[in-house]
């Protein structure tokens, strides 16, 4: 029997319940895997990290905005399909490209997104945070297993 998969294309998120794989293409992107393992569902957000070179530290308001609204509706639309997900766990999945000035603005978001998911009372893993090649991620909410490879 072969499992569904589902790809996530960046700046948006996929709900499972049951034993479908979420799969997501990692170019400087971060992926947010958020799951209840007890209720077997889950869902996996996918944000890319858009530097402009003229200032590549700079986050604008709006790029973090965007990106806390669609965590917002990805952890409620979760909620919505798994009401009985109580005890939600994330982990936290990063590519970054190999160019030092990038990375502070991406180090940026993923602090937003740890503490809106800790305020919300998810319970946050260590986040896998790597360089080089693009990594291909794939998640099975139902089992909370990820993994990641170049």
């Amino acid at each position: 029997m072969t499992n569904a998969e589902l790809h996530v294309a960046p700046d948006r998120f996929e709900i499972s319940s049951g034993e479908a794989l979420l799969v997501a293409e990692l170019r400087s992107a971060i992926a947010v895997c958020v799951y209840d393992a007890d209720e077997e569902a889950g869902a996996l957000l996918h944000l890319r990290c858009i530097v402009r070179h003229s200032k590549p530290a700079d986050v604008t308001d709006t790029t973090l905005a965007t990106e806390l609204l669609l965590l917002h509706r990805c952890l409620e639309s979760l909620r919505e399909s798994a009401p009985a997900a109580r005890r939600l766990q994330a982990r936290i999945v990063v590519h970054l490209v190999d160019t030092p000035q990038v990375n502070p603005a991406c180090d940026i978001v993923i602090k937003l997104v740890r503490h809106y998911l800790e305020d919300a009372g998810v319970q946050v893993l260590p986040e896998d945070i790597a360089a080089g090649p693009a990594r291909t991620l794939r998640f099975r909410p139902a089992m909370g297993w990820v993994h990641t490879r170049a």
